[in-house]
């Protein structure tokens, strides 16, 4: 079906990007992290499936933070970003073990709540009730109003951080965010 998918001209939805994943994979490098936001944006909007991680130590340039791709997807993904103005500074094959890029998600369970780290913003939730109980980490003056915002709020009424949040913080705090809906919607 994907064949005469293509055929026609359709575009082919693209595969969920899972960490058991033998297929290939490539990193993208770029200069800082507003790039790295950026670019997830425009990948995302256009429907490929991409993963945020911490650089690999052996690759590290610029800022911490690589889009993990799939790599046979490199040239579409090259086009769009160069449309964009937004070319990473290199793109890395995931041939090696040691090339592997980081899980920037450290995940504690304390039983009765959930606490997400992405970054250096940490995320914790009441399992039972679904209501965010602290919001810590970082350094960004958005952090207070982040924290005021979502503390107290349920997982369904909370607003999003990155619709309230500006910073590379409120960004980290996103991704929290989304893990913490993932596990526990699951």
């Amino acid at each position: 079906m994907a064949l005469f998918d293509f055929l026609k001209g359709n575009k082919v939805k693209k595969e969920t990007l899972r960490a058991d994943d033998q297929s290939d994979r490539g990193i993208l490098l770029f200069e800082n992290t507003g790039e790295v936001i950026q670019a997830e944006t425009v990948l995302k909007r256009e429907g490929w499936e991409i993963r945020v991680m911490g650089p690999p130590p052996e690759v590290r340039q610029g800022c911490d933070l690589v889009i993990e791709f799939p790599l046979i997807e490199q040239l579409d993904i090259l086009r769009i970003l160069e449309a964009e103005k937004l070319p990473p500074l290199r793109i890395v094959p995931v041939t090696d073990p040691l090339l592997q890029p980081v899980d920037i998600f450290q995940v504690k369970d304390f039983g009765e709540h959930l606490m997400v780290r992405a970054a250096n913003m940490k995320l914790t939730v009441d399992k039972k009730t679904g209501v965010f109980v602290n919001v810590s980490g970082g350094g960004c003056p958005d952090v207070p109003f982040l924290a005021a915002s979502m503390v107290g709020r349920s997982i369904a009424d909370a607003p999003s951080p990155r619709s309230i949040g500006h910073t590379l913080c409120g960004y980290a705090l996103q991704l929290a965010y989304e893990e913490i809906r993932r596990r526990c919607s699951a």
